[in-house]
This record gives structure tokens, sequence and C-alpha cells, in this order.
């Protein structure tokens, strides 16, 4: 039999209300033995929540319980919501480790189970650990999407439309002498030339669906003192990096995360870029580069008293502008001037990257490798030759496909897919 398990439902530390969540066979018996008898399903009652052992009331607060399979994790569940100081919660928790059969809940054990009893599929699972993470409005509508089975319908739209053109063509191989339609060859093609298509554009925007989730890169890029560091201390409006006008001050990346016009936008400030310096300033560069590589946008930043910046795409900035203009957009931390206008470009920039109102099919890169390993195998099914070769392509789509969802082959994903979720969710 499952154990039962239970954790903190809410964020550690001292707050008005906590809740302890439960789940597994055993709430029943633990409900009643601790709040008296056991409330009417889905109902909050106000009880005095007990040890049973000593019979000493460890805190008044409300109980639930919802039966299975109406839960949650479609398995009996429970909860306390209890005043939130920490010693409450560690004497209700004490008391539920004493129970038989009962134990503390791993990270991402309740969506685990919900997982496991068809409650939740993969991408659902996945929208709601974003969703808990989520500081934007642009990441909240994303997951939301996600969790509310948008992703799901997608991938699920394909596979289905996939698996009756796989049945069409295996009915064409072992049927072959029978009179089937005489348009049933063209018909499969065209319906398989037409979901490729839909697959092709949503892996062209799956990068859409990461930059919203991960958010939007903006690499500060320039010559030792080009002011870099002032201008993240004055976007972040604190101190994040140290100011100096010493060359080589900054030697890791520091990053700051902001919400600009609804998404989410790390800041990264990084090395100067010249000629020399120790080895310690030498792998800062290369770290700077790197960093530089990969971003989404890149501030090209210039300044009365430094050199330029390497040649590479990005938006020219020149910075201290009180003390002397110079090309592209100028700002000056000192005087405010430039940026707002500077915030403004990258908030267009932010939208250009993540243009459309309806939230990308494919979020995370491992929905990115079905959609291309779905793609291949339909390419290499329109230049099939042989239909028993071109069945075989179908299957190998529909079960990349059913992997995004969970529908097959995903116990090697799950560990890695619940791995970051708190505890109690």
């Amino acid at each position: 039999m499952q154990e039962t398990i239970f954790a903190p439902a809410t964020a550690p530390g001292r707050a008005g209300i906590a809740v302890v969540r439960l789940s597994g066979p055993s709430v029943r018996p633990v409900l009643a033995a601790m709040a008296g008898t056991l409330p009417e399903p889905r109902r909050a009652v106000l009880r005095a929540v007990r040890d049973p052992a000593t019979g000493d009331v460890l805190d008044r607060g409300l109980v639930l319980w919802f039966p299975e399979p109406g839960s949650f994790t479609g398995e009996d569940a429970g909860e306390f919501h209890l005043h939130g100081a920490p010693s409450v919660l560690a004497a209700v928790s004490r008391v539920l480790a004493g129970f038989a059969g009962v134990r503390p809940a791993e990270p991402g054990e309740f969506t685990r189970r919900a997982f496991d009893a068809g409650r939740l599929d993969l991408t659902a699972v996945e929208g709601l650990a974003d969703l808990v993470a989520a500081d934007t409005e642009a990441q909240r509508r994303q997951a939301m999407f996600a969790l509310g089975g948008g992703l799901a319908a997608a991938f699920d739209g394909w596979r289905e439309r996939l698996a009756a053109a796989l049945a069409h063509t295996e009915a064409a191989i072992d049927f072959s002498d029978e009179e089937l339609p005489g348009d049933l060859e063209a018909r499969t093609a065209a319906g398989v030339a037409d979901v490729l298509e839909e697959m092709r554009r949503a892996r062209s925007e799956s990068g859409r669906g990461e930059v919203v989730r991960s958010g939007f890169r903006v690499a500060l890029v320039g010559a030792p003192n080009a002011g870099k560091s002032s201008l993240l201390n004055a976007l972040a409006e604190r101190e994040v990096a140290i100011v100096s006008d010493t060359a080589g001050t900054t030697r890791d990346v520091l990053e700051v995360r902001l919400d600009i016009g609804g998404h989410l936008v790390r800041i990264l400030d990084m090395a100067g870029l010249r000629e020399g310096g120790g080895p310690i300033e030498q792998e800062g560069m290369r770290r700077a580069l790197a960093e530089a590589g990969g971003a989404d946008l890149r501030l090209l930043m210039t300044a009365p008293d430094a050199g330029p910046p390497p040649a590479m795409p990005g938006l020219a900035v020149a910075s201290k502008c009180d003390m002397r203009r110079g090309p592209g957009l100028n700002v000056s931390v000192r005087t405010g001037e430039g940026l707002d206008a500077l915030v403004g470009e990258i908030a267009a920039a932010v939208r250009e990257r993540t243009a459309g109102d309806v939230p990308a099919s494919a979020v995370r890169a491992r929905h990115a490798r079905a959609l291309g390993e779905a793609c291949a195998a339909l390419e290499r099914f329109v230049a099939a030759g042989q239909a028993d070769l071109a069945a075989e392509d179908l299957r190998l789509a529909v079960r990349a496909l059913g992997r995004v969802t969970g529908r097959v082959d995903v116990e090697d994903l799950l560990d890695t897919v619940f791995r970051d979720f708190c505890i109690g969710k």
C-alpha cells in the first residue's frame, strides 16, 4: 500500500496562515484522530487539532477532507489550515510523522501522484511548476496556458491526426488486394503535410516561449570603464555592482532580474573587454564573450574615457553623456538622461522577440526536441517510396509527440521534471 505523505504547502516563516497538506490511504484515520471526527467532504470545519497520544491541543484551525478520486492527487487528501507560527508547524509535523505509514513528502511528490493518477499530463505538470515560479504577467499567462491544457491540446491534436494517417497507411498495406477509396493515399499525404507545416511553425516559435519562461537576456558589453556597472545599478535602482575608476573591477557575470512591460528581463553586467590583463581578468573576459554571444540583446557601450566595444550586432549606447555625447543612444546615470528611452528600447526588443497573442505551443527545450524528431520522421514519410517504411516513420512521429504529454515512454524524464518542485506541491 502506498504511504501517506504530508508537507507544508505554504512558505516557511512566520505568517498569519500555514497550510499542511496530506495525501494517501491514511488521511481519513489521521484527520479523525487529530480533529475529532472526519469533516464533510470539501467543507472547511473549525476544529481543535490535537496530539492523539496526549490530548494536547496543538492549534485551532480549519480542517478539510477531499475523498478520492475527487482530489488533486486522485487519492484521499486532507488539509490543516493553521496559524503560521513555526512552533505550530513543527508540532503538527511531529505528530503526523508519528502515525504508521505516514511520512514527509519529497519535492514535487503531490504533483507526481496527480500525474500518476492521470489528473495532469506532463505539460500541465510543467505549467504548474512555471506558475509557482512566475514573476511576470507574461510568465503567468504562459504557465496558465500549459496548466489549462493548451499545450496538451496542440500535441494531442497532432498525435491523433497522425494516428489516423497511420491507420490509413497500414490499411493500404494490409488490404492492398481490397478495393479501398482511390484517393485514400492522396488524402493521407495531404493530411500529414498539413500537420508537418503546423509543427514546423510551432518549432520555430519555441524560442519565443523559452524567452518568456526563462527571461530576455540583455548583455552590457564594452571596454573597462564604459559605464556598464553604473548602468546596471541605475536600472536595478540599487547597488548591485562595485563601481570604480580602476579598470577590471568586474570579473564575474552579475545579473539583475527586472519586470519590463510584463516580461522578465535579465540584465547581465560583465568584465570589460580589452587586450591584456591577468589570468583572472582573462577568464572574466572569456565568460563575458560567452554570455554576450548567447544574449537576446547586446548593449554596446562606449564612454569618453573608455575604448570602443567589440564589433558585434547590438544597440549602441553612449554612457556618461553629461561629460560628452557619443554615437547611439546617449544616457547618463548621473542626470538620468536617456534611461527611460533605453528601457523603452529594451521593451520594444522584448515585444518583437515574444510577439504573438497566443502562447507558444512549445515552451521547453524538450518540447522543441520532440517536435524536431517528429518533423524529421514526417519528412521521411513524405520522401518514402515504400508503404511499410512510411508507416514506421508515422509511428516514430506519433511516439515523439506522445512523450511530450507523457502518453508514452517517459519514465526517464519524470525525475528531471519533478526535481525542481517545491516541497508541498
